[in-house]
C-alpha cells in the first residue's frame, strides 16, 4: 500500500528498549530481533530516547476482540498484557461486542458504548481491534460520525482489515459448524460474521468508504514460519501459504494493515500468540504449542509508540 506511513524504524527502538529494560521479568522474554521482523524498507533507527517511566498522555485504551470473545471463559486476548501496562498509568477497558455476529451489528455495539462512557478532561480515546475487532471498529467510524469525535486514533493488530481468503470458500456445513464450535459456548449472535471478514467483502468495503481523517491508525501484523505456528492453525496456514508465507494462519501480513495507518511492524506470531494468552491460563490444549510469546513487551510498546505519536 503506498498511503502507509512506515513507523517501522521507531517502532524496533521502542520495542527494543522495552524488552532491554524489563524483558527478563515478563513471561517468554526473547532477542527483540528475534520477535520484531526486519523486512527489506525499514526505516532507519531514529536515535531519540524512548520514554519508559509512567503514562504522560490522558489516554484511554478500549480493546475490541474477535471471534468467539464473549465465549471463551478462559483466555482473553491481552488479559495479561494488560495489567502490566496498567502499571505505568495507561487505562484499559474491553468495549463489548458479541462473538458470533456481524461487523455491522457489532459497529452498534460500539457506538453506543462509546457515547455512554464519561471522559475526564483532556482524556482521549484509544480504539484497538484485535483481529475481527479491526473491521468491527473501521465501520463503527464510519456507520455512526457521532463517535468520530470521541476517537483520537485506533490501532489494528492481526486485525482482518482487508478480509482472509480462507472465508471466501467456506461452504455453508462448515460455517454452521463454526457457529457450534464445540470447545466454546457461543451465544447466537445478530447477522452473519463470517461474510464480515471475508475478503471479497472487506475489500469491496475499502473500496467505497473513506475512513475519517481526523483519527489516526495504526497497524500492527503477525506472521511466522511454519515451525512456528500451533500445530491445529497449520492446516489454514498452508493453505494461505499457496498464496504467501507470510501469514499468521488466518491472514496473509498486508490484509492486516489499514489503509492511510501508520505501519508499527511485523512479529513472528500466529494470529492466536500475538493476544490470546492460552500458554498463561493454564488452558493449554496439546495443539496449541506455540502460544508462547511476549504479549506484555508488545503491547507496552504499541501503547508508547501510539502514545509518542499522539
Amino acid at each position: 500500500m503506498t498511503d502507509i506511513e512506515d513507523g517501522r524504524g521507531r517502532f524496533r527502538e521502542i520495542y527494543c528498549a522495552v524488552q532491554k529494560d524489563r524483558g527478563d521479568e515478563l513471561p517468554y522474554n526473547r532477542p527483540c530481533e528475534e520477535v520484531v521482523l526486519r523486512l527489506a524498507g525499514e526505516p532507519n533507527p531514529t536515535s531519540k530516547p524512548v520514554s519508559l517511566g509512567q503514562a504522560k498522555l490522558k489516554l484511554r485504551f478500549f480493546f475490541v476482540p474477535g471471534l468467539y470473545n464473549d465465549c471463551i471463559d478462559v483466555s482473553k486476548a491481552f488479559s495479561f498484557a494488560r495489567v502490566h501496562v496498567e502499571r505505568y498509568g495507561y487505562r484499559t477497558r474491553d468495549l463489548p461486542v458479541s462473538g458470533w455476529s456481524s461487523s455491522s451489528h457489532n459497529a452498534g455495539l460500539i457506538r453506543n458504548a462509546l457515547m455512554a462512557v464519561e471522559l475526564s478532561q483532556d482524556e482521549q480515546v484509544v480504539l484497538v481491534g484485535y483481529s475481527k475487532g479491526a473491521p468491527d471498529i473501521l465501520q463503527a467510524l464510519v456507520e455512526y460520525p457521532e463517535i468520530v469525535r470521541r476517537v483520537k486514533a485506533v490501532v489494528s493488530i492481526a486485525g482482518v482489515v482487508g478480509g482472509s481468503p480462507l472465508t471466501d470458500a467456506i461452504d455453508e456445513p462448515y460455517r454452521e459448524m463454526l457457529g457450534k464450535n464445540p470447545l466454546v459456548d457461543c451465544p447466537g449472535g445478530v447477522g452473519d460474521p463470517i461474510a464480515s471478514i471475508q475478503r471479497s467483502v472487506r475489500q469491496k468495503w475499502l473500496s467505497q468508504y473513506r475512513l475519517p481523517a481526523s483519527v489516526k491508525y495504526f497497524s500492527l501484523a503477525a506472521f511466522a514460519e511454519r515451525e512456528n505456528i500451533s500445530t491445529v492453525l497449520r492446516v489454514s496456514y498452508d493453505r494461505l501459504a499457496l498464496i504467501d508465507p507470510r501469514n499468521d494462519s488466518q491472514l496473509i501480513f498486508y490484509d492486516q494493515l489499514i489503509p492511510g495507518s501508520t505501519l508499527l511492524g511485523y512479529v513472528r506470531a500466529d494470529h492466536w500468540a500475538v493476544a490470546m494468552p492460552f500458554s498463561q491460563d493454564r488452558f493449554m490444549p496439546a495443539l496449541i504449542d506455540r502460544n508462547g510469546f511476549p504479549r506484555e513487551v508488545l503491547l507496552e510498546a504499541v501503547f508508547r509508540f501510539v502514545e509518542e505519536s499522539l
